[in-house]
């Protein structure tokens, strides 16, 4: 078998087109390179945003905070040798969690853009009530250990103090509370703000309180139930919450004016205790117990374009075998420098896409792209096949993948399976129609010369004759 022969065969094709394939890999790299840079820079963008409108919204608290004193009596002998008693006096901070707590949160949701760059806001009222039982602790102090409870304060911990828009209601047993910035120590890796009040202690009876602030923030509101009995409820307008945390609200509705969820936690579910003692709470891991609601939009332009860029080895796969069995099955040869730019053409899709979702939303930025690219290949393939029903073709093939790749981008829960359906089906298909290909170019005589299109082949092969048989050797050339 001589060298051209096998230049012409079809499996050196096929090989031909393998290289071209994975050659791809590389422009496709760098597109997920540009998707990941956009992304970063949106990022930063958010970020300028938060800081300037309020971080993720922190709620943890309302907590007790009561100073005390312990005395000691230290033993030590003199320079006589005789004994004396040394009494030393420490500070400490009772800290108390209230034992019945309930947070009502109502929120509106809004979107703030840096440049072509956004991000969901939220604003609204957080409102506080419950009660705080001292019995219990005072039972649990050692006899050494006295607290002030007249000159204890109520704490607030939040993520950040431009959170806080107001205040609309503060009560401490039915009296106002007047609220300072600053945690008194209460604080956690994500919660460095804070509000604080004095609140004297009644020691008989329970102490309640009603507090009601204007806050704002973005994307993330979290929450760290600290009450002995917890009841959280939120509603918003938002319509794509993210349940993420500890723990999963016992009962939400979502429809299309927004979501509404509640939860209740019992002190029996978490590792923080109901009162201690230190000067902070760092030893304590407050946050790994928190709940949060992320307003969260899992199909965002960078999320679809990182997903569909995953299918680009399938979108030049696809079209070149397209391409390849059309000019197989009509004997028209196309080079190897028009599968490149056949290529070239599906690559571009996918930046195309990138830019005009950073302007529109995705779907119309995805039917203008898909369909720029397929009137391109359309076209294109009119050129290389020689007839308007092969381009015709051609379209109705690169419409059907772009369609196909648009529902599967969109169903996210069920992205993989029909990703899986797909891919089996396009190999199942491919396999049918070239079952009976003679890949190895043995056999390269049309099998349809008796056919009643014989003289029409015999006229090309041999131009000069009218008529007659094709000659033996002129069909082995062929």
């Amino acid at each position: 078998m001589t060298i051209g022969r096998i230049t012409q065969s079809s499996g050196f094709k096929v090989f031909l087109l393998t290289i071209l394939v994975l050659f791809f890999l590389i422009p496709v790299g760098m597109i997920q390179d540009i998707i990941w840079e956009r992304r970063h820079r949106a990022q930063e963008a958010e970020e300028v945003i938060m800081d300037s409108w309020g971080s993720e919204f922190l709620v943890m608290g309302p907590a007790l905070r009561i100073p005390g004193r312990q005395r000691e009596e230290i033993k030590k002998k003199n320079e006589k040798g005789e004994e004396q008693i040394e009494i030393r006096e420490s500070v400490f901070n009772l800290w108390l969690v209230p034992a019945t707590l309930d947070v009502d949160i109502n929120l509106e949701t809004e979107t703030k853009k840096r440049g072509i760059f956004s991000i969901p806001l939220f604003s609204g009222s957080v409102q506080f009530t419950g009660n705080f039982d001292l019995h219990r602790t005072l039972e649990e102090l050692n006899k050494n250990q006295e607290i002030f409870p007249e000159k204890a304060e109520l704490v607030i911990s939040l993520a950040g103090q431009r959170g806080i828009r107001g205040v609309e209601k503060a009560e401490w047993n039915n009296s106002a509370l007047y609220l300072l910035p600053g945690n008194e120590g209460f604080s956690t890796n994500i919660g460095k703000g804070g509000i604080h009040s004095a609140a004297p202690v009644l020691v008989d009876g329970k102490n309640t309180f009603d507090i009601s602030l204007n806050v704002q923030g973005g994307k993330t509101v979290r929450m760290v139930p600290l009450g002995e009995e917890s009841k959280f409820t939120m509603r918003t307008d938002w319509t794509a919450p993210s349940f993420q945390g500890s723990y999963l609200p016992v009962s939400h509705s979502i429809n299309d004016a927004g979501f509404e969820a509640q939860w209740e936690i019992s002190h029996l579910s978490r590792s923080i205790p109901l009162s201690w003692q230190q000067h902070n709470t760092d030893d304590f891991e407050l946050d790994s117990v928190y709940f949060s609601v992320d307003f969260f939009n899992a199909l965002n332009q960078y999320n679809l374009n990182t997903r569909a860029v995953k299918y680009a080895l399938l979108f030049i796969i696809i079209p070149f075998l397209s391409l390849f069995i059309l000019e197989l099955l009509l004997r028209r040869e196309i080079h190897p420098v028009q599968y490149l730019l056949a290529g070239i053409g599906n690559v571009v899709f996918y930046l195309l896409l990138l830019s005009f979702s950073e302007h529109l939303p995705f779907p119309p930025a995805y039917w203008i792209s898909a369909s720029a690219v397929t009137a391109m290949m359309s076209l294109y393939s009119r050129t290389l096949l020689g007839a308007w029903t092969k381009s015709v073709f051609m379209a109705f093939v690169m419409l059907f993948c772009y369609t196909f790749l648009y529902f599967t981008l969109q169903s996210e829960d069920w992205a993989l399976l029909f990703g899986s359906i797909g891919v089996f089906g396009i190999t199942a298909l491919v396999m049918f129609f070239t079952r009976k290909l003679d890949w190895y170019g043995k056999d390269r005589k049309p099998v349809y010369l008796n056919s009643l299109k014989s003289k029409e082949i015999n006229a090309e092969i041999n131009p000069d004759e009218n008529t007659g048989a094709v000659d033996s050797g002129d069909i082995k050339e062929f």
